[in-house]
Order: structure tokens, then C-alpha cells, then sequence
């Protein structure tokens, strides 16, 4: 496996569209999870403003915090795997139920050990910013990402319900 984590640059255009075109066809198709959900929160097809608004610089009313989203290149293929949205520092929410990584798999690369590799590549990035205790969370019956998450050190602290949905909290020390 030979990865890396990229911030979007117009040089990686075509690696974004087609990914992401292969990812809304599965959410279409199988009600498939849209994380990390940051890299749907704009239109990918207008690539300026979607790369100029892919990062939250600072923190705003509607509750976002700083935050950096990465795609995880196969340097091998030259294509996007996957991607992972690393929050700066967590409020409320995201202490609840939020986590400071948020990340997802491209359907045709999953159950491929993508999702392991793309979180230790973000717990870097976490040093980096100083985060010394990370935390990650996930849905109770999503068992791949629990996999990937204790994969990396991830130690369980509780489970949490919100609207009808048990969300597992994960704690990783750094």
C-alpha cells in the first residue's frame, strides 16, 4: 500500500471527480454513509469554490470548528481512495458525538485496509497540530470502522445514543 495524505490542488481535479462521482452513485444506489461528510458539503463540480471551501479557517456560528479535509492518494494508481476530515479541537458537539477525525472510503477500495491506513495517516496529522488525545467516533453497528479505529489504539469510553443511533466514542492517545 503505498499512500499518502494530500490537501486538493487543481492538479488532483480529475482524481476528485471521478472518486467522488463513484461515491454519489453509491449513496444513490445503497444509502451508503456520506463520511467524512465535509466533502460533500459543497459542489464538487464547481472544483474553484469547492476547493477554496474545503477547510474551515475558523470557527463559526453554526458551530463549525477549524478544520483541514485530506485525500488519501494511491500513489501507485494515482487515484483517490478515500479522505478525512481532522476537526482542530472539538466543542460541544463534537465532543459528544463528533470525534476530531472524520473519515470514509471510496466504495470500490473498501474492505481493502484503507480505512486503518487513512486514520494512522490522520493521527499524524493530529500530532502535528498538537492533539495529544484524539478522539473518534462511530456508529455502533458500523463494525469495519471499529475495526479500523481499535486498529489504531482506539479504546472505547462509552456509547452514546442520539436520535435513535448508538454512537461509539473512541479515545486514542498520541
Amino acid at each position: 500500500m503505498n499512500i499518502e495524505l494530500v490537501r486538493l490542488t487543481v492538479e488532483y481535479k480529475e482524481q476528485l471527480f471521478e472518486m467522488l462521482t463513484e461515491w454519489k452513485n453509491d449513496i444513490i444506489a445503497n444509502h451508503t454513509d456520506m463520511s467524512p461528510w465535509k466533502i460533500w458539503a459543497n459542489d464538487f463540480h464547481n472544483f474553484e469554490h469547492y476547493m477554496e471551501n474545503l477547510d474551515t479557517k475558523e470557527e463559526s456560528k453554526n458551530g463549525w470548528v477549524p478544520d483541514t479535509t485530506l485525500f488519501c492518494l494511491d500513489k501507485d494508481r494515482n487515484i483517490f481512495v478515500g479522505a478525512v476530515n481532522i476537526r482542530h479541537y472539538l466543542n460541544d458537539e463534537l465532543i459528544k458525538t463528533g470525534g476530531h477525525i472524520g473519515d470514509g472510503v471510496r466504495p470500490s477500495e473498501r474492505r481493502k485496509g484503507y480505512a486503518t491506513a487513512i486514520i494512522a495517516l490522520a493521527l499524524g496529522e493530529c500530532k502535528k497540530l498538537g492533539i495529544n488525545n484524539v478522539l473518534i467516533c462511530c456508529d455502533k453497528d458500523n463494525i469495519a470502522s471499529a475495526k479500523s479505529i481499535i486498529s489504531n489504539g482506539g479504546i472505547l469510553e462509552n456509547e452514546i445514543e442520539e436520535d435513535g443511533h448508538i454512537k461509539q466514542r473512541y479515545w486514542i492517545g498520541l
